[in-house]
């Protein structure tokens, strides 16, 4: 009993200070150091519309006690500040900064750490965003689902969840969801294996498209809406998948063939825009305007035909380095231009993927690695920057970390990006935000906030291409089941 009161005495002595979540120590031993806190939120700057940064001390203690300031007024608490309160503070601090005092008790004396900042930016943020959670072993099926979640508070729902249409060797693989200039109206998904199509909302019709015909090489993939019209390219794709057990990269993504498809929303016409047999095609995306189609596309040649075209992919994965192109478009016309090289990593011995252009058609964000297209799962891969203005290209070192960033998305206004990125642990991915300003340099990322401020590190799914959106999707789950379940909207080849 001795020994269970000496524990206990101490740790009333620190929760009587901030039972009511009014007030501060009194007396306290001050550090020079900061606070190591979860998630790292020192220094950040975040958008005025953001959900409260709710974080947690990471080190021993028996209690914690938080102060958000701005000038005269404060919010006294446990680091999980109430959405009314904090955005009273975020208001007040518009173009400003919040200053953090973190106090923690251990053994019944109270330590203040360094002051941190929190700076609040006057750019808004669009309030949605989507993603689709997936466990990190390929092998779950029952638990795929395409989640949003709203920025501005901690609000989170389902947009689809493929139980609903079968599960164990019935299931299904949902991915590749997107949207039309971030309207939640004009969305896509793929759903699959069991009843899979591709499901189209759009002009508030939903319809099951089955994209698959002779024509072309497969249904499409990975998709890009062009921004004002009814068009939506796709790349078409014989996708294959190794399981290594010693490479650190565990899965291996790869094509043993790969093309660049047009699909027409209204008509369901189909059309190939590049499918020549020495280059693999993939992760389309439009400008902005809608005037030029970006891709990326890595040249081989076959070598060995002695084996398979499949093997021979397999045996030289680490050949393929992919480039970004440019294709020009009359939206007028609707007639492409001839490919144009916008960036070259195979000269630098390396693979560019995943272009995405900035709302003001000014930078191109991309993903860069070693070799290969799926860099989600190359721990190498970082985000870099390209100013389409003058051609300069660089790392954007501001975001990247030592392990994976992937899946990037900038925001409608151009203000900030989100991407995923492995950096906790190095098997999840998780969302991360980052303000750009007009010159493309970005302020330190802050992980996705959330009520709980311990949730990531505790809940066992990836997010995979976060997106943005202008609100949320408002059809439900069981409409979208009811699509899949019934017969597709068969495609035509044209010229």
């Amino acid at each position: 009993m001795k020994r269970l009161s000496t524990y206990i005495l101490p740790f009333i002595s620190c929760f009587l200070l901030v039972a009511c979540g009014t007030s501060v120590p009194s007396e306290y031993t001050q550090s020079d150091k900061l606070p190591a806190i979860y998630p790292d939120y020192i220094g950040v700057t975040v958008p005025l519309n953001i959900a409260p940064l709710s974080f947690e001390y990471d080190g021993k203690a028996d209690e914690m006690v938080a102060r958000y300031a701005v000038g005269s007024d404060e919010i006294v608490c446990n680091g999980q500040p109430s959405i009314d309160e904090w955005k009273t503070l975020t208001e007040k601090a518009k173009g400003n900064a919040i200053t953090v005092d973190v106090y923690t008790c251990s053994e019944g004396k109270w330590t203040r750490f360094k002051p941190f900042s929190i700076y609040v930016s006057p750019d808004s943020i669009d309030p949605y965003i989507s993603y689709r959670l997936i466990a990190p072993s390929y092998i779950s099926y029952e638990s795929l689902t395409i989640n949003q979640r709203c920025l501005e508070n901690y609000d989170e729902s389902v947009i689809y969840d493929n139980i609903l249409c079968g599960f164990e060797k019935d299931g299904q693989c949902i991915n590749c969801h997107h949207f039309q200039q971030y309207n939640p109206e004009h969305m896509q998904f793929h759903a699959r294996q069991n009843m899979g199509g591709t499901v189209i909302a759009y002009n508030g019709n939903l319809k099951k498209v089955n994209m698959r015909n002779d024509s072309i090489l497969s249904a499409g993939v990975y998709p890009a809406w062009h921004p004002t019209l009814n068009l939506i390219v796709y790349s078409s794709d014989k996708t294959l998948q190794n399981f290594h057990t010693v490479n650190p990269n565990k899965v291996e993504v790869y094509d043993e063939d790969s093309d660049i498809i047009l699909y027409n929303v209204e008509s369901d016409e189909v059309t190939n825009l590049e499918n020549s047999d020495t280059e693999f095609e993939v992760f389309p995306a439009w400008a902005p305007d809608g005037k030029a189609l970006y891709y990326c596309s890595a040249h081989f040649e076959r070598q060995d035909t002695a084996t398979s075209k499949r093997q021979e992919v397999q045996n030289r994965i680490k050949e393929l380095k992919y480039n970004i192109y440019r294709k020009a478009f009359d939206p007028e016309t609707r007639q492409f231009g001839p490919r144009e090289l916008v960036f070259d990593a195979a000269a630098i011995d390396s693979s560019a993927t995943f272009p995405r252009i900035s709302p003001d058609g000014r930078y191109m964000l991309f993903t860069m690695g070693k070799y290969g297209y799926f860099h989600i799962w190359h721990h190498d891969a970082d985000l870099w920057m390209m100013d389409l203005a003058n051609g300069n290209v660089r790392p954007f070192a501001e975001v990247n970390s030592p392990d994976t960033e992937s899946y990037h998305s900038w925001s409608s206004n151009g203000r900030w990006i989100i991407f995923s990125s492995r950096r906790n642990d190095g098997v999840y991915t998780r969302p991360y935000i980052a303000h750009v300003d007009k010159d493309g340099h970005a302020t330190k990322p802050f992980e996705l906030p959330c009520e709980d401020p311990d949730y990531h590190r505790q809940f066992l799914r990836c997010y995979n291409i976060p997106e943005f959106m202008k609100g949320p999707v408002t059809i439900s789950p069981q409409a979208f089941a009811d699509i899949l379940k019934g017969d597709a909207v068969n495609v035509e080849y044209v010229e």
